[in-house]
């Protein structure tokens, strides 16, 4: 067999696809930041970020996904269900405030905004990316609570460790 029945679990979907929109929508939200402060190349600077902000805004949707399939394993296994909700939550506020900058960006770079509104356009892509990244700190830290404290997605394994072998 090619993957491992662990490899199959659906819990662990959720542990592989959340770590791209960890790492990517961070560096899109630096990446926007810095576009603020260089002066030469900074329309180079504002589509990095928007496609960093795109490819984790996807992969943000993927991830809630396959929570939501890890959802039912995982509800079942831990102590207080209240965590995983807020979990839940948090992650959805997050990945919406990272839509709405995105489609914020594309606005910004269409012709139907006029000139003296893409500043403001800007500065709030900017402001929702910041309170984003913020949520994505603490769904992150709920995430961690989840599995090393109450063992969400963590197989039971024998004293002996002997299926390993």
């Amino acid at each position: 067999m090619m993957f491992s029945e662990n490899f199959m679990r659906p819990e662990v979907w959720h542990a592989l696809t959340v770590h791209f929109p960890i790492a990517l929508l961070p560096v899109a939200t630096i990446t926007l930041l810095i576009s603020f402060f260089i002066k030469h190349n900074t329309r180079h600077w504002q589509v990095a970020a928007s496609l960093l902000l795109l490819a984790g805004c996807l992969l943000a949707w993927v991830a809630i996904y396959t929570g939501g399939i890890a959802d039912g394993v995982v509800a079942r296994k831990i102590c207080d269900p209240t965590v995983l909700k807020d979990h839940q939550i948090s992650g959805q506020t997050m990945t919406w405030l990272f839509t709405a900058a995105f489609l914020s960006k594309v606005l910004f770079f269409s012709n139907i905004v006029r000139v003296q509104l893409r500043t403001f356009i800007s500065y709030l892509t900017l402001l929702l990316m910041l309170i984003g990244t913020g949520y994505l700190v603490y769904t992150g830290h709920i995430g961690a609570s989840l599995v090393y404290e109450q063992g969400a997605g963590v197989k039971d394994h024998s004293v002996d460790c002997s299926e390993y072998e």
